[in-house]
């Protein structure tokens, strides 16, 4: 495609992505090759938005951290110099950082990273501590009552992926602590400066973004309100950055990419499993395919802005998107790579899916609920993360994605997911109703310190938690059958929220109800025992 037909292309995308503003760029070998921004920064003010209005990147800063991480083992500061072993500097910093009963399981950086620590997401946890959607969360004490409260894990180490924001705070930590320099300072000596970001800078609290955009919630119909959000972090997220910051950024990774001995490279090689499982996720970094070209890239998304970056490097080819509201960055970087590519989409088989695809099954294993749903003809549509994932049929009982292939069976279901590691085994839910009594109570985690009241009567409940950020707000809950409830969580503290949480009441020999099981894909396995 040409440089003139690359900007046509990028000029549709305001009518197509509706929303108060957004800036989009594509650099192809090093150079920038089109740019569309439009749109406002501030609707109320009638700020215009403008490539060099700052954004929160969020967590494309995890990509920036690991370049950082990275850079310290090749070049260490002085005084890690004089300390001698700059890798065990860093595994014992981690010991330093995290709780014992995390280091006993055999927890190692690259875990972390590679988003396979097994550690439960802590802005999904954060359900559980009382916190209110529009709530604070400080660096200073909440950070590390939560990371205190991280004692267990919802998998062995380096056998599955689940992604994880608290893998990345911890990194931060580890390498403050062992550089001995904040973070921000880090990014700016180490990359901002190298790369000619020239106004993007560390900002690690979400109530004090540089003016003038202001991130979005709602739609048209409902109208577009300004997002309120009080949480601070650095490492997982916390980068600002303008457009102009982030084409430069793509030029620098580009260049990187030319010399095979760079840091960029070497984060860039094939992520894998332990026992060499290939894996698709590594320093922050999301490896996948589009038809057959091999992309790295990056989301981000907190209460009010979509960002995403893209890169094809053996096209020589990245696109960047920024959103301040809360449409789908992905897609839209998905888009202009699949049009600047010439690439065919794949056409679904014309055919209505079987009824026999439609409902809720439950996974054991992880103790979640899959929703899958029938989507356009051709397609079903499959709920497990929390966001919902389109498949298409390939025959009347198998449909595949990128990343997931299904398989349905009568009353099984059968997910491969690629990115997770994993095969799993779902049964059907038969659907029912259950008088809400016998549930209605007061559980208890101690791991946690949180406490569930479960309330309601007839066939209605409803629960909420207390714990250390407060008392958190009532959420309606859903009954599907088996002792299988339904918790919904559409606004969290972080953005996207977990959404549904999977609730699996436990009874005893004689039919009493004695625990309660909590999970989502970011939060899996919370006891809560009944007082």
């Amino acid at each position: 495609m040409t440089v003139p037909n690359i900007q046509a292309l990028l000029e549709t995308l305001p009518a197509s992505y509706r929303g108060p503003g957004g800036a989009v760029a594509v650099v192809k070998n090093g150079e920038l090759v089109g740019q569309q921004v439009w749109g406002y920064a501030d609707l109320r003010r009638r700020i215009l938005m403008g490539p060099n209005t700052l954004m929160p990147i969020c967590s494309i800063t995890k990509q920036m951290l690991c370049l950082i991480l990275k850079d310290l083992e090749r070049n260490p500061t002085p005084e890690m110099a004089k300390r001698g072993n700059v890798s065990q500097q860093l595994a014992d910093g981690l010991c330093e950082v995290i709780p014992r009963e995390l280091i006993d399981t055999g927890l190692r950086l690259d875990h972390l990273h590679k988003n396979q620590s097994g550690i439960r997401d802590y802005w999904a946890m954060s359900m559980f501590w009382g916190t209110q959607p529009e709530g604070e969360f400080t660096l200073a004490d909440d950070a590390k009552k939560a990371l205190g409260r991280t004692k267990s894990l919802h998998y062995q180490p380096g056998t599955q992926y689940s992604y994880c924001n608290l893998n990345f705070h911890i990194l931060a930590r580890v390498v403050e602590h062992v550089s001995g320099k904040p973070l921000g300072e880090l990014l700016a000596e180490r990359l901002f400066s190298p790369a000619q970001m020239t106004t993007a800078a560390l900002c690690p609290d979400n109530a004090h973004l540089p003016p003038p955009c202001v991130g979005y919630e709602g739609d048209e119909t409902s109208g577009y309100i300004p997002a309120i959000n009080r949480t601070q972090w650095a490492g997982d997220a916390g980068v600002v950055a303008s457009l102009e910051d982030m084409v430069a950024y793509e030029c620098y990774l580009d260049q990187a990419w030319a010399d095979p001995q760079s840091l960029y490279r070497e984060m860039a090689q094939d992520p894998t499993f332990e026992h060499g499982r290939p894996a698709r996720y590594g320093y922050g970094l999301e490896h996948m395919k589009i038809g057959q070209i091999a992309t790295i890239g990056h989301g981000g998304a907190i209460r009010g802005f979509r960002l995403h970056r893209i890169q094809a490097p053996s096209e020589r080819l990245s696109v960047v998107v920024m959103l301040n509201h809360q449409a789908d960055a992905a897609a839209v970087a998905g888009r202009i790579l699949h049009e600047i590519l010439g690439l065919p989409r794949r056409v679904p088989l014309v055919s209505i899916p079987s009824p026999s695809w439609e409902g809720y099954f439950f996974d054991p294993d992880a103790q979640l609920v899959v929703h899958v749903g029938v989507g356009r003809p051709g397609q079903v549509i499959v709920t497990y993360t929390g966001d919902s994932e389109t498949l298409n049929l390939v025959d009347e009982g198998h449909a595949e994605s990128g990343s997931t292939a299904a398989t349905i069976s009568v009353n099984h279901l059968i997910l491969h997911r690629m990115e997770d590691g994993r095969y799993i085994h779902t049964k059907r839910i038969i659907a029912g109703q259950q008088p809400a009594e016998d549930y209605v109570g007061d559980y208890h985690c101690a791991e946690v310190d949180s406490t569930f009241h479960c309330r309601g009567g007839g066939f209605m409940l409803y629960g909420f938690f207390d714990g250390f950020l407060g008392q958190g707000p009532v959420e309606l809950m859903r009954y599907l059958g088996d002792d299988i409830w339904l918790l919904r969580c559409a606004r969290g503290l972080d953005a996207p929220a977990p959404g549904d949480w999977t609730v699996v009441f436990q009874r005893d020999d004689h039919g009493a109800i004695t625990s309660v099981v909590f999970g989502c894909w970011l939060a899996r396995k919370v006891v809560f025992v009944r007082q």
